[in-house]
């Protein structure tokens, strides 16, 4: 059997595609397309203003407008294209502080041993690091900040669909549950005036979260306590939200968590889970490719309907009903 030439450089440029994340990282880490916000510049300016060395920064803008993230003009000049603006730091939408933080050295490491994890179910982030992803950066400060700027990042990108498929005026008290700097509850608690809030993470991440609240006028509604959600939880609550915290853990510390919620939950209360569902066979490539960076990193998972379905059963909640916000969904349990 002959190989198809044209497949087999397809197939090269997936097996290539490294070359270009790691490309658009730098990109992001630099401020290049912040240096491009006004118009086109020579490479020499960019190199300037961004302290890069100039005939190698070239050798990047050039790559970066071979795919279509920047555009070449005459004189070694490049402006920004549609695609490239979404790198801009100041643009709603940006994916700016996610590209640097994809790139982070300890996390393409991990990346690096993804045959580890599949010849032994293990999460490769410990097997190379030695400790889990939690106390990495808890103990490198400067890690921990580009990735809660990531996780807000994709949470400002998500939340309009989140608000829009599911009415969280409904509550009275909403408990976010592992809710790092408060970007979501923030969102719910400018959309639902009534509504008051409880913000829940570990001491480290939640120390963040003032700012954030402070900013969306919402600090007068909302509680922020430091602890693990594998020990306790504030109590009393009708609502209880977990915001892609699920899928960071295997099934026993999954069903763990939900039964510590299960205990502080009111008698009436509803717990929701945010989270990619996974699709039926050959669909889906981003929640199954995010399935695997949950098993490199954390040994987490993505999940099927079914699958969430049996988490909350075993947690002492019944599935509700399943709302589509996007690229996410509303898992909504109740007591069982």
């Amino acid at each position: 059997m002959t190989t198809d030439a044209a497949l087999a450089t397809e197939l090269r440029q997936l097996v290539n595609g490294y070359q270009v994340s790691q490309a658009i990282h730098v990109a992001a880490t630099l401020g290049i397309a912040d240096s491009l916000a006004e118009g086109a510049r020579a490479s020499d300016e960019v190199a300037q203003a961004t302290g890069t060395h100039a005939p190698t920064l070239y050798r990047l803008l050039r790559a970066l407008a071979s795919v279509g993230v920047l555009r070449e003009l005459d004189a070694q000049r490049f402006e920004l294209t549609p695609l490239g603006q979404c790198l801009r730091s100041d643009v709603p939408g940006s994916i700016a502080d996610w590209a640097a933080f994809i790139g982070r050295p300890y996390r393409w490491q991990a990346w690096a041993e993804l045959l580890h994890s599949v010849k032994t179910g293990e999460d490769a982030f410990r097997h190379v690091h030695g400790t889990d992803v939690w106390t990495y950066r808890s103990s490198h400060p400067d890690e921990n900040t580009i990735f809660d700027r990531a996780m807000t990042s994709l949470s400002r990108r998500s939340n309009t669909a989140v608000l829009a498929a599911y009415d969280f005026g409904r509550f009275q008290t909403l408990t976010d549950v592992g809710g790092g700097n408060g970007a979501f509850l923030a969102a719910v608690l400018t959309a639902h005036p009534t509504l008051r809030g409880v913000l829940f993470d570990q001491p480290h991440v939640v120390s963040g979260a003032h700012a954030v609240l402070e900013a969306a006028g919402v600090t007068n509604r909302c509680r922020v306590i430091g602890g693990s959600f594998f020990e306790t939880l504030p109590d009393g609550s009708d609502g209880y939200v977990l915001r892609t915290v699920i899928h960071d853990w295997d099934d026993g510390d999954a069903i763990r968590i939900l039964k510590v919620v299960r205990g502080a939950i009111a008698d009436d209360g509803t717990v929701l889970l945010i989270e990619r569902i996974v699709a039926p066979p050959n669909q889906g490539r981003d929640t199954k490719f995010s399935d695997l960076n949950m098993l490199v990193g954390l040994g987490g998972s993505e999940r099927t309907r079914e699958k969430y379905a049996e988490l909350l059963h075993q947690s002492g909640f019944a599935l509700r009903r399943i709302s589509d916000a996007g690229i996410y969904s509303v898992i909504e349990g109740g007591l069982a």
